[in-house]
């Protein structure tokens, strides 16, 4: 007898029945339906209100305001040098309308670069103000005197701004406010002396100032509308105001926005392997769901129609200790009316968490389509992870009003495109190629509009990583 069939008989010997490995080639496997870790919530995209937009437009119309130039303002940085973009300039409220790039690139090089560790005061209450200070990097805040004598904390400053401008313009400015450093801070300031010795040799900025300063100055309300005259309180006969609301002449206008793609299948695959489950139908509904997941990314970080790039400066807070705290949130809720949510990025919720944990506060929560959503003052938190996390462990918290009728925050989408399989998502046949594969075109419109200014805030710079 051979070695393998004395193998062969021993294993006859020992096995008494079918082995499982022989069975599977008789057995139907049970198969789940492809997965996929993109897929997120989505809660943006299912809480946001959708508008219905024609000709693909959306434009809001608003009463006339004033513009201050209250933007940020970038830096460049080499080494340890850090120089502000001359185009940046314009941020302020003196350059806005100047647009001489010679005369800009001037004041850039005349700003000067300082340091400040923290604690220390960069302009103190009272003094005389004679230049305005932009902010590379750092954490500043502007404390005031108390109805009681003591300080009162009355804003807090991070990158990208500035303050101290009326220094430019006005040559008997006094500081309203004491600024002081809270961590270590790197600024560049520019002096009304060098602003006036820039003017003496520029002619477009001497210009620009004189129209400037000779301009009346515009009567508006504390939100920089163009104000609508009215009596109240008066008896008899007396003569009443007349008035009239004044529009926006150049409204914006919000054009939708496109994610797109081809999806390539083989007609063989399509034709051969659809039990139990349909090639095409599979193939399209990871598709959708990668599209759904890039549409809610860009109207998170779009530069254009993005939530994060269009919240105004006002509308945008700093955490008074880094950590995202109950106060914190406080402040955030009351710069809107009927503010309908947040979005927060997952770590952030739980660095809210740990802060409400050390007070000894629990958050309540709502039941909200079977999932239970964390709130804070009745507020749904909803977790979103397109907010972008920092190198540094920071991101933002959104707080939003929501709807047209509230003049909050919408999205903007057109029901009713050819081959459509959801609104304003389409999946278009596109033929099939001489190797045989067929190719469908999937196609998504949106964008979001914010109607006024504030039914959108953010929580900026909010540290997720300290966990003391």
């Amino acid at each position: 007898m051979s070695v393998g069939e004395e193998v062969r008989g021993e294993q006859s010997r020992s096995q008494q029945s079918l082995g499982a490995a022989a069975a599977r080639n008789l057995a139907t496997t049970t198969k789940s339906a492809p997965q996929m870790q993109e897929i997120s919530s989505r809660w943006l995209l299912r809480m946001l209100p959708w508008v219905n937009v024609q000709g693909g437009t959306y434009r809001v119309n608003r009463r006339l305001s004033y513009s201050v130039g209250d933007g940020r303002v970038t830096f460049v940085k080499t080494g340890d040098s850090v120089q502000v973009i001359p185009a940046e300039l314009g941020e302020l409220p003196v350059l806005r309308a100047y647009e001489d790039q010679e005369g800009l690139a001037e004041l850039a090089r005349r700003c000067r670069q300082r340091e400040f560790a923290p604690g220390e005061v960069l302009a103190s209450f009272g003094s005389h103000a004679d230049e305005v200070f932009l902010l590379a990097h750092g954490r500043i805040e502007k404390i005031g005197t108390g109805p009681y004598g003591d300080d009162a904390v009355l804003g807090v400053l991070a990158d990208g701004a500035y303050f101290g401008e009326q220094a430019l313009i006005d040559a008997d400015a006094m500081w309203e406010y004491t600024a002081r450093a809270v961590t270590a801070c790197t600024v560049l300031t520019l002096s009304h002396q060098d602003l006036e010795q820039v003017a003496e040799r520029t002619e477009s900025l001497r210009e620009h100032l004189r129209r400037l300063r000779s301009l009346p100055r515009q009567r508006t309300n504390k939100y920089g509308e163009a104000p609508i005259d009215l009596s109240a309180g008066h008896v008899g006969e007396a003569v009443l105001p007349g008035t009239y609301v004044d529009y926006e002449p150049a409204p914006r206008e919000y054009e939708l926005s496109v994610a797109q793609t081809v999806l390539r299948i083989h007609t063989r695959v399509a034709d051969l392997y659809n039990q139990p489950m349909n090639q095409t139908e599979q193939q399209l509904r990871l598709t959708v769901e990668a599209l759904k997941e890039r549409q809610e990314h860009e109207l998170v970080n779009h530069r254009e129609f993005g939530l994060l790039h269009n919240c105004e400066y006002d509308q945008r807070l700093q955490p008074h200790d880094g950590v995202p705290s109950p106060d914190d949130m406080d402040e955030l809720l009351s710069r809107r009316r009927g503010s309908k949510l947040f979005l927060a990025h997952p770590r952030a919720i739980a660095a809210f968490g740990r802060e409400c944990n050390k007070r000894g506060l629990v958050p309540e929560s709502i039941d909200i389509g079977g999932n239970r959503i964390p709130t804070w003052r009745g507020v749904p938190i909803f977790p979103c992870n397109k907010i972008p996390v920092t190198e540094a462990r920071t991101t933002s918290i959104i707080c939003m009003r929501t709807g047209e009728a509230e003049q909050g925050v919408i999205g903007l989408h057109q029901p009713g495109i050819p081959d459509e399989i959801e609104p304003s998502l389409s999946v278009r046949f596109m033929g099939i190629s001489e190797q045989a594969i067929i190719s469908y075109l999937v196609t998504t419109y949106y964008s979001a509009a914010v109607l006024v200014p504030d039914a959108l805030g953010v929580l900026e710079n909010v540290e997720i990583g300290r966990w003391r």
